[in-house]
């Protein structure tokens, strides 16, 4: 009996063993996300949901503030606005946001990135070393970065403007030889009108100083660690700026203009 119970353990620690090697999320810690990015493109920059309870879904993730009011980095557990100034700021967990995501990262699968010639090149490295386009995966890269540029928005006054109107007074930030990290979310193409389909990219420096929604980026030897989550989890708001809007527009290119780097290259 004695035999049998070890023999047991042994099973049980190896088939975790394995699971931490394919990069399998364990049951119960999902992707999080709360709110609908249309309702976000559609202005409803309102939201019910505090930091703190979001901290309850996740340490690692990207979103925004009430009113639109600047870009969201959360990692390490650890939530920061970075203001339409490029100024990154510790937030309090009374803060409340409209569109967020997060997630307990874990690392299932590590990608060297021998150089990276901009954020095309990038997802495309990323893509190629995933098991599938079908599932939610959480990336994080941390180091030396060669190029990054990032921008964010200022807080946004009643009756709301959509979003596509806000980012033509975006403010944008330029980084040479900047020390920081990479945060990624990486949703399968299913997801159009809940989720942004494909990756979406938030940056903050080592110093927690300054950062950004990233529009473009190079790199070289740095490895990108990778998180993959099987379960999503929505949750709506209750909002009546939510509840009375509607959602038949397919709003999609309006969110290729929101997310492209209108640079010149």
């Amino acid at each position: 009996m004695k035999f049998t119970s070890k023999l047991y353990s042994v099973l049980l620690l190896f088939t975790i063993f394995l699971f931490s090697l394919t990069g399998i999320s364990r049951a119960g810690e999902p992707i999080y996300q709360y709110s609908i990015i249309d309702s976000l493109l559609a202005g409803n920059y309102d939201g019910e949901l505090t930091i703190g309870g979001l901290k309850k879904h996740g340490d690692t993730g990207l979103g925004t503030f009430n009113r639109l009011d600047g870009e969201m980095v959360f990692l390490d557990g650890e939530v920061y606005k970075v203001n339409a100034h490029g100024t990154a700021v510790k937030m309090n967990d009374s803060e409340r946001t409209p569109f967020a995501a997060a997630a307990f990262f874990k690392t299932g699968k590590i990608i060297k990135l021998d150089s990276v010639k901009s954020l095309e090149d990038l997802n495309s490295k990323i893509s190629n070393s995933l098991d599938s386009e079908n599932l939610f995966y959480i990336i994080r890269i941390d180091g030396k970065f060669s190029k990054i540029r990032t921008r964010s928005v200022p807080a946004q006054d009643k009756p709301y403007p959509p979003l596509k109107e806000v980012v033509k007074n975006q403010s944008i930030f330029g980084f040479k030889d900047i020390t920081g990290t990479l945060i990624g979310i990486k949703s399968p193409s299913y997801i159009k009108g809940i989720g942004v389909p494909g990756f979406h990219w938030h940056f903050i420096t080592k110093e927690r100083t300054s950062g950004g929604h990233v529009l473009n980026c190079i790199f070289s030897n740095l490895a990108a660690k990778v998180g993959t989550y099987s379960e999503f989890q929505l949750q709506l708001p209750e909002t009546k700026s939510f509840l009375e809007s509607r959602f038949e527009q397919d709003r999609q290119k309006e969110l290729k203009e929101v997310e492209k780097d209108s640079e010149k290259k």
